[in-house]
């Protein structure tokens, strides 16, 4: 590799404000603020809406809206008039 040309990388917590779910990963991010981990250790956070714990397609709670089908709809919409 190259010296120089890449990103420094470091640990960072990215945490999810919605539900609280928090993981430690490497990053090239520098957030300011600062926030402890499990281990003691204090890692720069970033924070952000949702995550798969939170979001509705990977929870299960995702309404469907559509009661009858898409094609169903467009048939009866632009149907033939006899």
């Amino acid at each position: 590799m190259k010296k120089g040309i890449h990103p420094e990388t470091r640990k960072v917590i990215f945490k999810d404000v919605s539900c609280g779910f928090a993981i430690l990963t490497t990053s090239t991010l520098n957030p300011k603020e600062k926030e402890e981990w499990k281990d003691g250790k204090e890692y720069p956070v970033v924070k952000f809406d949702i995550s798969s714990q939170s979001h509705p397609f990977y929870t299960g709670k995702q309404r469907i809206v559509d009661t009858e089908g898409r094609a169903e709809r467009f048939r009866r919409r632009y149907a033939r008039k006899k």
